[in-house]
Protein backbone atom coordinates (compact mmCIF):
# COMPACT_ATOMS: atom_id res chain seq x y z
CA UNK A 1 0.00 0.00 0.00
CA UNK A 2 1.41 3.32 -0.99
CA UNK A 3 1.74 6.00 1.57
CA UNK A 4 0.70 9.59 0.81
CA UNK A 5 3.41 11.93 1.97
CA UNK A 6 2.42 15.47 2.91
CA UNK A 7 5.07 18.17 2.72
CA UNK A 8 5.03 21.73 4.02
CA UNK A 9 6.79 24.46 2.15
CA UNK A 10 8.70 26.96 4.19
CA UNK A 11 7.57 30.54 3.62
CA UNK A 12 10.39 32.70 2.33
CA UNK A 13 10.72 35.66 4.71
CA UNK A 14 13.61 37.22 2.86
CA UNK A 15 13.99 40.84 4.09
CA UNK A 16 14.44 42.00 0.50
CA UNK A 17 11.11 40.46 -0.43
CA UNK A 18 9.35 42.13 2.51
CA UNK A 19 10.91 45.50 1.62
CA UNK A 20 9.82 45.12 -2.01
CA UNK A 21 6.26 44.27 -0.96
CA UNK A 22 6.13 47.21 1.44
CA UNK A 23 7.36 49.66 -1.19
CA UNK A 24 4.85 48.34 -3.70
CA UNK A 25 1.98 48.83 -1.29
CA UNK A 26 3.25 52.29 -0.35
CA UNK A 27 3.51 53.40 -3.98
CA UNK A 28 0.03 52.03 -4.69
CA UNK A 29 -1.42 53.97 -1.74
CA UNK A 30 0.31 57.18 -2.84
CA UNK A 31 -1.03 56.82 -6.39
CA UNK A 32 -4.59 56.12 -5.19
CA UNK A 33 -4.43 59.05 -2.75
CA UNK A 34 -3.18 61.30 -5.54
CA UNK A 35 -6.02 60.27 -7.84
CA UNK A 36 -8.61 60.83 -5.11
CA UNK A 37 -7.11 64.21 -4.29
CA UNK A 38 -7.17 65.22 -7.94
CA UNK A 39 -10.81 64.16 -8.35
CA UNK A 40 -11.73 66.03 -5.17
CA UNK A 41 -9.97 69.19 -6.37
CA UNK A 42 -12.03 69.08 -9.56
CA UNK A 43 -15.39 68.31 -7.96
CA UNK A 44 -15.28 70.39 -4.76
CA UNK A 45 -15.43 73.69 -6.65
CA UNK A 46 -18.36 72.46 -8.73
CA UNK A 47 -20.17 71.23 -5.61
CA UNK A 48 -19.53 74.56 -3.85
CA UNK A 49 -20.77 76.50 -6.87
CA UNK A 50 -23.91 74.36 -7.08
CA UNK A 51 -24.59 74.81 -3.36
CA UNK A 52 -24.10 78.57 -3.68
CA UNK A 53 -26.57 78.68 -6.55
CA UNK A 54 -29.11 76.63 -4.57
CA UNK A 55 -28.61 78.88 -1.54
CA UNK A 56 -29.20 82.04 -3.57
CA UNK A 57 -32.38 80.53 -4.99
CA UNK A 58 -33.52 79.52 -1.49
CA UNK A 59 -32.88 83.04 -0.19
CA UNK A 60 -35.05 84.47 -2.94
CA UNK A 61 -37.76 81.85 -2.32
CA UNK A 62 -38.20 82.64 1.37
CA UNK A 63 -38.62 86.35 0.59
CA UNK A 64 -40.56 85.93 -2.66
CA UNK A 65 -43.09 88.58 -1.64
CA UNK A 66 -40.37 91.23 -1.37
CA UNK A 67 -40.08 93.54 -4.38
CA UNK A 68 -36.30 94.01 -4.25
CA UNK A 69 -34.75 91.88 -1.49
CA UNK A 70 -31.07 92.45 -0.69
CA UNK A 71 -29.11 90.03 1.48
CA UNK A 72 -26.16 91.12 3.62
CA UNK A 73 -24.11 88.49 5.41
CA UNK A 74 -24.12 88.69 9.20
CA UNK A 75 -21.13 87.59 11.29
CA UNK A 76 -22.03 84.56 13.37
CA UNK A 77 -21.66 84.82 17.14
CA UNK A 78 -21.40 82.23 19.89
CA UNK A 79 -24.89 83.18 21.10
CA UNK A 80 -26.37 82.63 17.66
CA UNK A 81 -24.66 79.27 17.29
CA UNK A 82 -25.76 78.18 20.77
CA UNK A 83 -29.35 79.23 20.04
CA UNK A 84 -29.47 76.90 17.03
CA UNK A 85 -27.83 74.06 18.94
CA UNK A 86 -30.52 74.30 21.61
CA UNK A 87 -32.86 72.84 18.99
CA UNK A 88 -30.29 70.32 17.69
CA UNK A 89 -29.59 72.39 14.58
CA UNK A 90 -26.35 73.79 13.17
CA UNK A 91 -26.14 77.39 12.04
CA UNK A 92 -24.26 77.84 8.75
CA UNK A 93 -24.99 81.38 7.54
CA UNK A 94 -27.15 84.37 8.45
CA UNK A 95 -28.25 87.31 6.31
CA UNK A 96 -29.90 90.59 7.13
CA UNK A 97 -32.58 91.31 4.55
CA UNK A 98 -33.72 94.68 3.27
CA UNK A 99 -36.41 95.47 0.73
CA UNK A 100 -36.22 98.83 -0.98
CA UNK A 101 -33.84 99.99 1.71
CA UNK A 102 -36.24 99.01 4.51
CA UNK A 103 -35.59 96.30 7.11
CA UNK A 104 -37.31 93.10 6.01
CA UNK A 105 -35.89 90.60 8.51
CA UNK A 106 -33.35 87.80 8.32
CA UNK A 107 -32.61 84.69 6.28
CA UNK A 108 -30.98 81.84 8.17
CA UNK A 109 -29.15 78.96 6.50
CA UNK A 110 -29.28 76.07 8.92
CA UNK A 111 -28.79 72.29 9.03
CA UNK A 112 -30.70 69.63 10.97
CA UNK A 113 -30.69 65.84 10.79
CA UNK A 114 -33.41 64.01 8.89
CA UNK A 115 -34.08 60.31 8.43
CA UNK A 116 -31.12 59.65 6.12
CA UNK A 117 -28.72 62.50 6.81
CA UNK A 118 -28.46 66.27 6.98
CA UNK A 119 -31.18 68.57 5.71
CA UNK A 120 -29.75 71.94 4.70
CA UNK A 121 -32.34 74.69 4.47
CA UNK A 122 -32.92 78.43 4.46
CA UNK A 123 -35.56 79.89 6.76
CA UNK A 124 -36.84 83.43 6.26
CA UNK A 125 -37.97 85.45 9.28
CA UNK A 126 -39.55 88.88 8.82
CA UNK A 127 -38.96 92.01 10.90
CA UNK A 128 -41.86 91.01 13.17
CA UNK A 129 -40.21 87.68 13.92
CA UNK A 130 -42.55 85.51 11.84
CA UNK A 131 -41.43 82.85 9.37
CA UNK A 132 -41.78 83.97 5.75
CA UNK A 133 -40.83 80.65 4.19
CA UNK A 134 -38.69 77.52 4.28
CA UNK A 135 -36.64 76.38 1.28
CA UNK A 136 -34.53 73.23 1.09
CA UNK A 137 -30.97 73.62 -0.21
CA UNK A 138 -29.83 69.99 -0.03
CA UNK A 139 -30.93 66.67 1.44
CA UNK A 140 -30.56 62.91 1.11
CA UNK A 141 -34.03 61.90 2.29
CA UNK A 142 -35.66 58.73 0.95
CA UNK A 143 -37.21 59.10 -2.49
CA UNK A 144 -41.01 58.90 -2.39
CA UNK A 145 -41.13 59.27 1.40
CA UNK A 146 -38.96 61.94 3.02
CA UNK A 147 -38.55 63.58 -0.38
CA UNK A 148 -42.24 64.55 -0.18
CA UNK A 149 -41.39 66.83 2.71
CA UNK A 150 -38.46 68.33 0.80
CA UNK A 151 -40.73 68.96 -2.20
CA UNK A 152 -43.35 70.70 -0.04
CA UNK A 153 -46.03 68.12 -0.80
CA UNK A 154 -49.50 68.90 0.51
CA UNK A 155 -50.77 67.79 3.89
CA UNK A 156 -54.27 66.40 4.37
CA UNK A 157 -55.58 69.95 4.86
CA UNK A 158 -54.18 71.04 1.50
CA UNK A 159 -51.32 73.14 2.89
CA UNK A 160 -47.75 72.42 1.78
CA UNK A 161 -45.76 70.73 4.53
CA UNK A 162 -43.15 73.51 4.37
CA UNK A 163 -45.74 76.25 3.92
CA UNK A 164 -47.33 75.40 7.27
CA UNK A 165 -44.39 77.12 9.01
CA UNK A 166 -45.18 80.50 7.44
CA UNK A 167 -46.37 82.89 10.15
CA UNK A 168 -44.91 80.84 13.00
CA UNK A 169 -42.85 82.80 15.52
CA UNK A 170 -41.03 82.39 18.81
CA UNK A 171 -44.40 82.66 20.58
CA UNK A 172 -45.29 79.30 18.96
CA UNK A 173 -42.14 77.57 20.15
CA UNK A 174 -41.28 74.91 20.59
CA UNK A 175 -42.66 73.89 17.22
CA UNK A 176 -43.35 70.18 17.51
CA UNK A 177 -44.53 67.50 15.10
CA UNK A 178 -47.75 66.06 16.47
CA UNK A 179 -48.45 69.30 18.30
CA UNK A 180 -48.48 72.51 16.30
CA UNK A 181 -46.78 70.97 13.24
CA UNK A 182 -48.22 68.28 10.96
CA UNK A 183 -46.13 65.58 9.29
CA UNK A 184 -46.39 63.94 5.89
CA UNK A 185 -47.65 60.39 6.41
CA UNK A 186 -44.70 58.00 6.60
CA UNK A 187 -42.17 60.83 6.72
CA UNK A 188 -42.35 61.86 10.37
CA UNK A 189 -38.56 61.91 10.89
CA UNK A 190 -38.02 64.13 7.84
CA UNK A 191 -40.78 66.46 9.06
CA UNK A 192 -39.10 66.59 12.47
CA UNK A 193 -35.79 67.46 10.81
CA UNK A 194 -37.28 70.50 9.09
CA UNK A 195 -39.04 71.47 12.32
CA UNK A 196 -35.73 71.45 14.19
CA UNK A 197 -34.28 73.73 11.54
CA UNK A 198 -37.16 76.20 11.79
CA UNK A 199 -36.99 76.18 15.60
CA UNK A 200 -33.27 76.82 15.37
CA UNK A 201 -33.67 79.66 12.86
CA UNK A 202 -36.25 81.43 15.03
CA UNK A 203 -33.96 81.08 18.02
CA UNK A 204 -31.02 82.50 16.03
CA UNK A 205 -33.02 85.58 15.00
CA UNK A 206 -34.10 86.06 18.62
CA UNK A 207 -30.44 85.90 19.64
CA UNK A 208 -29.55 88.57 17.07
CA UNK A 209 -32.11 90.81 18.79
Amino acid sequence: MSKEVKTHEKVDMDPKYILKLTLTLLITCVIVAGILGYVNSITKDRIAAFNKEKTEQALADVFKDASDPQFTSVDLTADMTAAAEEYKATLEEAYQVTDGGQDAGYAIKIVASGSQGDIEMVVGVDSDGAVTGVSIVSNVETSGIGSKVMANSKLANGTGVLDQFVGKSTSDQPLKVGGNVDAISGATVSSKGVTKGVNGALAVVAAIG
